[in-house]
């Protein structure tokens, strides 16, 4: 049979077939052991119980109806969302680039003749074309220029240059707390509390893109948290629903305030049966849960550093992202061999390899991941990046 897909994912020759918890299960019964997620999704792992419990009994009742109707189930989690964050107002959508467009327009709405907005080197936002031209990642926009004017590009966690880019035209800063695409990079532990003074400073908006940091991923419900800040845009999807497509642009008063019906909407965004999944994951992040996050994510990056391997350069993240960033361009080597060994695992470019277990990873998931790691380290050191194993590219 003809693979008649389009050709722009460079697939792994693996498939899933079924997931249960935090192991994943191939097509020929093969055991996988989780540590991606989905890229940051299945947060709570695969079949949750009463995630599939409540994604269920809304699918027997209701698929689709628009959002030309009222919903409470919609109006409960937005209720969730506003406040948890201190903030008024959310726009559902279905994805994560959805809610960053979203972003975008609501910031030109509200800054009137100011159009600009600041983004940064190394940032990623999607890759609809105004997401993508937000993104501060020149390889991704060749053969799709123009880009959507309108963007100033800084260095990331560099304010002296923030600083110096404000001028008449700015409405906005939009960054993520870590930027996940580019190889887990953490800002300095003051960079989004200079960002909260620079904005009210000059009557800015601060756009925050916790896509990939929100929902529990980093040990708090958002990244920003950890700062005692507040937004006036914050964007979030991919964990947010444990798989179901949904994305949230989420506002504070004075965005909301500007946005009127017919300004923006989505057919899809807020669907019933991705309502009701969201719904439970909010439920499901406790302080028990979000402390479990942090524990599990500081043990894994105490036990790699630990193992004090030359490869490796560096461990960073916080919570359940974590970059490991090896000395030497190994890591889509790395990745693949871990997945022949029976782990999933991710990878940021070619230096940094990108864990993203799920929430309900235990001990045992830890240390048999860290054994195999382990054990693929050594096989490439034997190998002096010379042998086979290093030439999988």
């Amino acid at each position: 049979m003809k693979n008649a897909l389009l050709k722009n994912y460079n697939r792994y020759p693996v498939e899933f077939v079924k997931g249960k918890g935090s192991i994943l299960y191939d097509k020929n019964g093969k055991e996988y052991l989780d540590f991606l997620s989905g890229i940051a999704v299945t947060g709570f792992g695969h079949q949750h119980p009463t995630i599939t419990d409540a994604a269920n009994k809304q699918l027997s009742k209701l698929w689709h109806v628009s959002n030309l109707f009222e919903s409470t189930p919609q109006e409960e989690l937005a209720e969730k969302l506003t406040k948890a964050t201190g903030m008024d107002s959310v726009f559902f959508c279905n994805s994560g680039t959805e809610a960053n467009e979203a972003a975008i327009k609501f910031a030109r709405k509200w800054g009137g003749e100011r159009k600009t907005i600041i983004v940064a080197n190394g940032g990623f936002h999607g890759r609809t074309m105004g997401s993508l031209s937000a993104t501060g990642q020149s390889k991704l926009w060749e053969g799709f220029a123009p880009m959507l004017p309108g963007f100033k590009l800084v260095d990331y966690s560099n304010i002296k240059q923030i600083k110096n880019s404000i001028d008449k035209l700015t409405s906005a800063i939009m960054v993520e707390p870590i930027q996940g695409e580019s190889g887990v990079i953490v800002p300095d532990e003051n960079y989004l509390v200079e960002l909260r003074k620079i904005c009210d400073e000059n009557n800015l908006l601060l756009i925050l893109d916790e896509v990939q940091t929100g929902i529990g991923r980093t040990g708090k419900l958002f990244a920003h948290q950890y700062f005692d800040i507040v937004p006036d845009i914050l964007t979030s999807a991919k964990g947010i629903a444990n798989g179901l497509p949904l994305g949230a642009t989420i506002c504070a008063k004075k965005v909301s305030d500007v946005i009127k019906p017919g300004d923006h909407g989505s057919t899809f965004g807020g669907n019933p049966v991705a309502i009701a999944a969201a719904n439970n994951v909010m439920d499901l992040l406790t302080e028990l849960q979000l402390n479990y996050i942090t524990n599990a994510g500081v043990q894994i990056q105490e036990i790699i550093i630990a193992l004090k391997n030359p490869l490796i350069k560096t461990v960073r993240g916080k919570g359940l992202i974590i970059g490991i960033e090896f000395t030497k361009p190994i890591a889509k080597t790395i990745a693949k061999e871990l997945l022949n060994e029976g782990i999933v695992v991710g990878n940021s470019g070619d230096s940094v390899l990108r864990l993203l277990p799920p929430f309900i990873i235990t001990k045992d998931d830890i240390h048999y991941f860290v054994k195999i790691f382990t054990s693929v380290l050594l096989m490439f050191s034997f190998s002096n990046g010379s042998s086979d194993i290093a030439n999988t590219n």
